[in-house]
């Protein structure tokens, strides 16, 4: 089979026709110029397409060892350093140069290798996450990953699905397509299969469907005209690179290097001229203030971070969650609202018929018959893709007969919150059967019938789901609109029943102590959520309907939805705005749904929360994907973000106290004393032992308390911390210099290894007791740390005794030295103790404030559904 019409892309392969080129065609010259037909290609056909088009995607990720190398080389510092190094070489001072840089060398590896493999763990868990559609191949619908999707293929569309490619339509049954990701346009665009004019606008391809756009209503079927980048979405999505909005987290880590960098420089001014002033050799002097200000920047940041998110992803994937991007592991552990649908999640999500009532409320098998007929037909046997359509079909209550043609059909929508047919009733006369929300069809209904509004309250106090079914006949009609759906007599009412969930009450508990509060967003009856979570214990404090929504103001609506733990009968805008709105209070706000009705909200929270079997667009729209729907698999992943955040700030305290101190008391030297109190190389060393320890730091144990509620950046304090902890560990460096320049006459040599020991020693071992606001022995650190500590303090104090230290710059200390250390370290450690607790005591952390609106994320969210090969951007 040839392939006509399709346009070469540079690398040889075949993507496809811009989409507008094809509209003003009719559908069986698109095919034909497409080399498809009716029935698809078949699986050879495909497969070589496939190889010369290359997958369906608009980028290509791969966790690049040359990309993180050169992250690691754009520090200005380390490129100064390096410069002023080399310079040093050839000016004479080979041996100091040739330290520095196998100094840095080893520096640079060590980041490099820990974030190489945070890229890897990332590509590994991005390759978890598909999306899946399906194709004609041979004329036999086959599922396949959207990445494997190429010109040619025709596809079939449904609701809640995002369109996996650019397609000409051949066949569409009530479709409409949200196509604001592309045009902005917030109405859904009606489709259909008619040719549009020459060099239409794309907002006026009615009949194609464009990659990225959500189907919102109907169904169709289309072939593919244009794949991966050479599609409307694809051009947009290329112009916006791989940059990805900044996450609270990470303008939280830029906050804290500013802060730091900062601090580098005013030390490396004040050095530079105040061994100017003493008239020290300028390059000696910039080599020492380059050194300092590299000791203080948290060089190794990025990989703490990076392992830490690392090993957060690889635990949350054995506990069945999955993260789009490493940083939404810190999103989640932010949360202290979730807002929640009830299907699946409070129930079961196995829902069943267990009744059909006329209106007085006795059996009438009839309604349900008429309530097959409102809906959707099955096709195949395939299951559908709404759990009450799905029920009915299989009830046993009226068994399946030769049904009645359907004449017309009117989808249903989250608008109307009604479906309806036309169908050719008994005595050939048409009949208009409408199904829905039993309050809205009772509105549209005419003569209800005495007993039939206690029935329906009844059926809900008893926590049944029930759906209204109205008729009337409909002689003249021929096509459904919304106008028609009234005048209804109503013919008696479906009941469902979905039973609270094993387990989620205990769930409820879990969430309760991480100080979560949840809260609950359905489109059910507000007394039948009202029943579950009083089956649950879910305390209730108030509930709000869609119609309650409508009437409030924006004022009243911030107090009440704060106020409210259900909001029922709400359309999709509602839950949306209801995200808004709890999110304007500066709380961390998730949502947790997988209905096609859920992402606009899900768009809306600070950290979406969809599942594995959820439609495509909830999937899409999610930052998080459950691979169970249970609210314990949500607590174990909220515990790990908060225990990340946590092991990540341990990090960030240590560079603003023991560095802060230990940079200060070199500045603060290096203008006291006759020569430098460590040289550049040494202090590079220190620095590069100390960080090495730290890198255990994300295995490290987290105190319960700290996981009872989320955590926030909050740069005051860490300023705060930086100001109280930093002179204590000056005072101590101060002490040993008084120590080896009195009782130990110590001069250049044997002074910089003495305080090259105590530095290391001390600034190591006091993540002990930073790392907890627990006194310091009631709180058990990780084998990991424990030992990466221990093994760098032995190092640091056997490298001015070992082969190396004279090629260093060091004099070995004698054996008192080590034991007067020994005292040091205890005292500065019981007196870090002591501070600790009047800091905590004083200072209580602050929530700092949220931005009242997040980031417009949709086309990049999307972008990533379209990804192949492993690591989205982070």
């Amino acid at each position: 089979m040839t392939v006509r019409g399709l346009a070469p892309t540079e690398a040889g392969g075949q993507r496809g026709v811009p989409v507008s080129e094809l509209a003003s065609l009719p559908a069986p010259e698109v095919l034909r110029r497409m080399g498809s037909s009716d029935a698809g290609l078949d699986e050879g056909e495909a497969a070589r397409r496939l190889a010369a088009t290359g997958p369906n995607a608009v980028r290509t990720h791969h966790a690049r060892a040359g990309a993180v190398l050169l992250r690691q080389l754009r520090s200005p510092l380390l490129v100064l350093l390096a410069g002023t190094a080399l310079v040093s070489f050839f000016l004479g001072e080979q041996t100091d140069a040739i330290v520095i840089g196998t100094i840095l060398v080893a520096s640079v590896g060590l980041s490099f290798v820990n974030e190489y493999r945070a890229e890897r763990a990332t590509a590994q868990l991005h390759a978890q996450i598909s999306h899946r559609v399906t194709v004609l191949r041979g004329g036999v619908p086959v599922p396949v990953d959207v990445v494997s999707v190429v010109p040619g293929d025709v596809v079939r569309l449904v609701r809640g699905e995002v369109v996996p490619a650019d397609v000409r339509l051949l066949e569409a049954t009530g479709l409409q397509c949200d196509e604001g990701v592309l045009t902005g346009e917030s109405v859904p665009v009606n489709k259909d299969t008619a040719a549009v004019d020459p060099g239409a606008a794309l907002g006026d391809l009615t009949c194609c469907a464009l990659m990225g756009t959500v189907v919102r209503r109907g169904n169709g079927v289309g072939v593919v005209v244009g794949t991966g980048g050479h599609t409307e979405f694809g051009r947009v999505a290329a112009q916006l690179g791989d940059r990805q909005p900044e996450t609270e987290f990470q303008a939280g880590l830029r906050r804290f290097s500013g802060l730091l960098l900062r601090v580098a420089i005013t030390l490396m001014t004040v050095i530079v001229v105040a061994n100017v002033v003493l008239q020290r050799p300028l390059v000696e002097s910039l080599l020492f203030a380059l050194a300092i200000a590299v000791g203080i920047t948290p060089q190794l940041l990025p990989a703490v971070v990076s392992t830490s998110l690392a090993i957060g992803s690889r635990d949350l994937a054995r506990r069945k969650v999955l993260v789009k991007r490493l940083v939404c592991i810190e999103d989640l552990g932010d949360m202290d609202i979730l807002v929640t649908d009830k299907t699946g999640t409070l129930t079961e999500g196995h829902i069943s018929l267990t009744a059909a009532l006329d209106p007085a409320g006795h059996d009438a098998a009839d309604v349900l018959a008429l309530g097959r007929l409102a809906g959707d037909a099955p096709v195949d046997d395939t299951p559908f893709d709404d759990p009450l359509e799905q029920a009915m079909w299989v009830s046993p209550i009226a068994p399946r007969g030769d049904d009645p043609p359907r004449l017309a059909v009117a989808p249903f929508d989250h608008d109307r919150q009604l479906s309806s047919a036309l169908v050719r009733g008994p005595d050939g006369i048409p009949l208009l059967v409408v199904k829905g929300a039993p309050e809205t069809v009772l509105a549209r209904c005419v003569g209800v019938p005495a007993g039939a509004h206690g029935t329906l309250e009844n059926l809900f106090a008893a926590g049944g789901r029930v759906i209204a079914v109205a008729t009337r006949p409909a002689r003249d009609l021929r096509e459904i609109t919304p106008s028609d759906e009234s005048g209804l007599s109503l013919a008696g009412y479906l009941v469902f029943l979905d039973q609270p969930k094993q387990g989620a009450a205990e769930s409820l508990e879990r969430l309760a102590q991480l100080g979560v509060t949840v809260k609950v967003c359905t489109g059910d009856n507000a007394l039948v959520a009202q029943k579950v979570c009083d089956e649950l214990g879910l305390p209730v404090t108030g509930t709000l309907t869609g119609s309650d929504l409508a009437r409030l103001d924006e004022e009243r609506l911030v107090a009440a939805a704060q106020a409210t733990t259900i909001f029922a009968r709400v359309n999709p805008e509602q839950k949306a705005m209801v995200m808004r709105v709890l999110r304007r209070q500066g709380r961390g706000v998730g949502f947790l749904g997988d209905g096609v009705n859920d992402a606009l909200a899900l768009h809306s929270a600070d950290i979406g929360i969809s599942v594995d079997t959820a439609v495509d667009v909830a999937k899409d729209a999610a930052d998080v994907i459950l691979l169970e729907k249970d609210l314990g698999v949500l607590a174990d992943g909220i515990t790990e973000g908060r225990g990340i955040f946590a092991n990540t700030i341990k990090y960030v305290l240590m560079g603003t106290s023991s560095n802060f101190g230990n940079m200060f008391s070199a500045a603060a030297a290096s203008g006291i004393l006759s020569f430098l109190p460590m040289l550049p190389s040494q202090i590079l060393l220190n620095n590069l032992l100390y960080d090495s320890s730290q890198l255990a730091i994300p295995t490290d144990r987290v105190d319960p308390e700290q996981l009872r509620a989320p955590s926030h950046w909050d740069i005051g304090l860490i300023r705060r911390f930086m100001l109280f902890f930093g002179p204590i560990s000056s005072l101590f460096d101060f002490l040993t210099f008084a120590i080896m320049l009195g009782p130990f006459h110590a001069g250049p040599s044997l002074f910089r290894a003495g305080w090259f020991v105590e530095s290391l020693a001390t600034q190591t071992l006091i993540i002990f007791a930073i790392r907890t606001r627990r006194p310091m022995l009631r709180s058990r650190p990780s084998a990991a740390l424990m030992v990466a500590a221990g093994t760098v303090v032995l190092v640091g104090a056997w490298i001015p005794l070992s082969p190396l230290a004279g090629l260093l710059g060091f004099a070995s200390p004698p054996a008192t030295f080590y034991a007067m250390l020994a005292g040091l370290v205890l005292a500065y450690l019981a007196l870090v103790e002591l501070a600790k607790r009047l800091f905590y005591a004083e200072f209580d952390t602050a929530r700092p404030p949220r931005p009242a609106v997040r980031p417009h994320r949709r086309l990049q969210r999307r972008a990533s559904r379209f990804s192949v090969g492993g690591r989205l951007p982070s």
